[in-house]
């Protein structure tokens, strides 16, 4: 019997995206602590919180009242659903396996930058040093579909240009984004320039269009802040796929 070999690979993808993401729930609530807080080491209730991994659920608490942060559901079906999507578009190229490595991090990210506009630096900078280093090695082996050159050159010059953006507006564009457009430049980058700015450029797109929205629904009006994170990883996302797709 023939085993389709992309298949499995978006198969195996899309098990370890939910069992990751399953573990992401607990380490959203404690680094969910607004912009100058400690990170939260107790449930809601003030009963402990040990560990980083696992289900948001004191077992201290009563029943109905148990959960105090994401479901864990919901984690595990975003971070599937993402790895998935960038096995089927990458296939058995040796870059999927940095790809599977960074996403779950990235899903976590987002979460806790859409809860409390914060993207903890716990994070950020280790996983734009791991993306570079896991990249590197990845150079190294045969058929891969990208450039680490251009990773590392992608990943300066669109920390640069954040850091530029910051400086100008610094409260229109947060300093951990600057640390995250690090991470998103070397992803980009090791598909080359085009694929750079097209992930850029989906990241600047997506974030109008939500603060679009939110204006048309008066949720929000002209200086309201809206958390970037998001959309800087959807945007490098997208581009991800784009990339993976035309390489």
């Amino acid at each position: 019997m023939s085993i389709d070999l992309d298949l499995l690979a978006v198969l195996v993808a899309a098990v370890w995206g939910a069992a990751t993401g399953a573990l992401l729930p607990r380490a959203a609530y404690r680094f969910s602590a607004p912009s100058g807080e400690a990170w939260h080491e107790r449930c809601p209730d003030g009963h402990p919180v040990r560990g980083w991994l696992g289900r948001a659920r004191c077992g201290q608490c009563a029943a109905d009242q148990a959960s105090y942060g994401p479901r864990t559901a919901s984690l595990a079906v975003a971070t599937a659903l993402v790895c998935a999507a960038l096995a089927a578009a990458t296939g058995t190229c040796p870059e999927v396996a940095v790809w599977l490595l960074l996403a779950p991090v990235g899903v976590l990210l987002a979460v806790v930058d859409l809860k409390v506009r914060r993207l903890p630096d716990p994070l950020t900078l280790p996983l734009a040093g791991a993306a570079l280093v896991l990249l590197g090695l990845t150079a190294l082996v045969p058929e891969h579909a990208g450039e680490w050159t251009t990773a590392l050159l992608g990943a300066l010059a669109l920390g640069a240009g954040y850091l530029v953006l910051f400086l100008i507006n610094p409260a229109g564009m947060g300093f951990g984004d600057v640390k995250l457009a690090l991470t998103a430049g070397a992803v980009l980058g090791w598909y080359g320039w085009p694929t750079l700015m097209l992930g850029t450029f989906a990241g600047f797109l997506l974030g109008a269009l939500y603060g679009g929205a939110l204006l048309v629904a008066r949720r929000a009006h002209r200086k309201t802040a809206i958390p970037f994170g998001p959309f800087l990883i959807a945007g490098a996302f997208l581009g991800v796929l784009a990339g993976a797709y035309a390489a």
